[in-house]
């Protein structure tokens, strides 16, 4: 698969250059923000915005990456469904989640997947959660 512009390989969150944008502009306005990409039933498996310091994780909550400075976070039983899977965060036309910043912006965060390389798997390890375990 090639990757979407603005997409890194080799890590297991990464986002495209539309996500990346929409990122800095909600950073500008709320500071710093956390996703958390979970499967509920309010919104699907949309990945929620928030900001860092209003978002309480789970402990079975596993840290995929950073993207633009803001970590990305997904429930553990999501984890271990996708842990062979590079999430991509993308942005398409919509509202977001009723509790997400990308609410009201007329443009919503969409997560994409590709399946890791065996050896990206083997070179990413496992993941950790929130007491760095």
């Amino acid at each position: 698969m090639i990757l979407p512009e603005g997409a890194e390989p080799n890590c297991r969150v990464t986002a495209t250059l539309a996500a990346r944008a929409l990122i800095r502009e909600i950073q500008s306005e709320y500071g710093e923000i956390m996703f958390h990409q979970s499967g509920g039933c309010c919104d699907g498996s949309s990945p929620m915005c928030y900001p860092k310091q209003e978002f309480h994780l789970g402990s079975g909550d596993v840290l995929l990456g950073e993207v633009e400075g803001a970590e990305v976070w997904i429930s553990g039983p999501q984890f271990s469904a996708w842990k062979h899977t590079q999430l991509i965060l993308d942005v398409v036309p919509g509202r977001g989640g009723m509790f997400s910043l990308d609410n009201g912006r007329e443009k919503r965060f969409l997560t994409r997947s590709r399946v890791l390389s065996e050896d990206e798997q083997a070179a990413l390890g496992e993941a950790r959660g929130p007491s760095g375990a």
